[in-house]
């Protein structure tokens, strides 16, 4: 655990020289020649005021937001029926902040949902960053159950120990301890929520699918092997790309949950820097009957924060007539 440590605190140096330093002396650069070295100072001490407040306060300030998705595919028996999504809480960044996941835990308890899933990266680097926090997790509370998937992290591949033997053995150690906390984990497969014994929805989860240097484990038709067309469906797929790249264009899946692109872990207004890299990256997506929702997530591999606020997601289903 003391190497876990020590690996968040050299992240947290690097990123917090990056973000107080670097970044503001090269806007400070590139200000004075226009404005002059008195009115260039006033935007970098803006930045660093803004990065400040993210780095001690923005990444405890949760928030919980709600999306509707409407389809005439939802059986009647589940017109109304809340899911809540969690998703990249990088729970090892936590490791010297313990009491912000038992917050975590109580903010999903108080929405009283019929379903809780996460989507993806549990943790940074290693399974051994679970272990103190199994007993918080462990306490949320909902009717159908609590369902997982893989993302990039949870591979385990970003370590200091890459051998085969050692990214193995943190899978299965991780697979392991989601089970004891009673997350049912799903690896491109499939399971049904039930209501009334005669109408059901299927939950679809696929392993990690990205494109490189993200790795790519994902089989979507081998998760929906045995379903029909015309079930109500809802798939896991950590990263929302997954939605335009398989999901449009090849299946009636009415509704993706993703996480992975953290909005960056800074929005101001409308612009997020996520938008460079992802044409859906936070929020709802509706195209062609299906919907996508992007989880802004909880945590990241650094505890800062500003705009795009930790979030827990609560997504309505309505039967569209």
């Amino acid at each position: 655990m003391k190497i876990k440590l020590r690996h968040n605190t050299m992240m947290r140096l690097i990123f917090g020289g990056i973000l107080f330093i670097g970044f503001p002396g090269l806007l400070f650069l590139l200000v004075w020649p226009i404005l002059g070295w008195q009115w260039a100072l006033v935007l970098p001490i803006g930045m660093v005021l803004l990065v400040a407040y993210g780095f001690f306060f923005g990444w405890r300030h949760i928030v919980v937001r709600s999306a509707t998705c409407r389809s005439p595919l939802l059986p009647p028996s589940f017109d109304g029926y809340r899911i809540l999504q969690l998703s990249d809480i990088h729970i090892g960044t936590f490791l010297r902040n313990r009491k912000f996941v038992d917050k975590l835990v109580d903010v999903v308890n108080a929405q009283q949902v019929d379903l809780v899933v996460f989507t993806g990266d549990l943790v940074n680097v290693s399974a051994e960053e679970l272990i103190p926090f199994q007993h918080s997790l462990k306490q949320i509370q909902t009717l159908d159950g609590i369902y997982s998937i893989m993302g990039n992290h949870d591979y385990c591949e970003y370590g200091a120990d890459k051998s085969l033997r050692n990214v193995a053995r943190n899978q299965h150690v991780l697979q392991y301890l989601e089970e004891k906390m009673g997350w049912h984990l799903l690896m491109n497969e499939h399971v049904m929520i039930c209501r009334n014994t005669d109408e059901a929805i299927a939950l679809i989860g696929v392993e990690n699918s990205s494109r490189p240097p993200f790795p790519d484990y994902g089989d979507l038709p081998k998760a929906m092997q045995g379903l029909h067309e015309g079930t109500f469906k809802i798939l896991l797929s950590h990263d929302p790309s997954h939605w335009r790249r398989e999901v449009l264009s090849q299946t009636d899946i009415a509704l993706t949950l993703s996480g992975h692109t953290h909005a960056g872990q800074l929005r101001i207004g409308k612009f997020s820097p996520a938008r460079w890299a992802y044409n859906e990256w936070g929020g709802k997506y509706v195209e062609g009957g299906s919907m996508l929702h992007v989880s802004l997530g909880v945590g990241g591999t650094v505890p800062f924060r500003f705009g795009a606020w930790p979030e827990v997601n609560v997504i309505t289903l309505k039967r569209k007539e």
